[in-house]
């Protein structure tokens, strides 16, 4: 069992940044952010594996990296928009993809809020 810890969410003006971190008790192949807004579906963010990807609504303003030594993963997000508030989940598994069916393990969840 592999336990995950997000830190590093807030409250930030449009334009802003915020860097998210999320600390694994564990190694795992790869490791992810979701987010869910109010009323919506949870949905992907971006992956890291042996490569990254991104969703489109948020490629070229967010960048995934992680650090394998320390199990941890970190989400840098610049020109944060109001569509961008929501809960940020961290997820890690043996596979990589889109889908949260594919992470086997999730994180309690950190708050981002973007204000216009």
């Amino acid at each position: 069992q592999v336990q995950l810890v997000e830190s590093g969410g807030g409250l930030v003006q449009a334009g802003g940044s915020l860097r998210l971190s999320c600390a694994a008790s564990g190694r795992t192949y790869a490791m992810a952010w979701f987010r869910q807004a109010p009323g919506k579906e949870r949905e992907f963010v971006a992956s890291i594996s042996w490569s990254t990807y991104y969703a489109d609504s948020v490629k070229g303003r967010f960048t995934i990296s992680r650090d394998k030594a320390k199990n941890t993963v970190s989400l840098q997000m610049n020109s944060l928009k109001p569509e961008d508030t929501a809960v940020y989940y961290c997820a890690a598994g043996s596979r990589s993809g889109s889908t949260s069916a594919e992470y086997d393990y999730w994180g309690q969840g950190t708050q981002v809020t973007v204000s216009s």
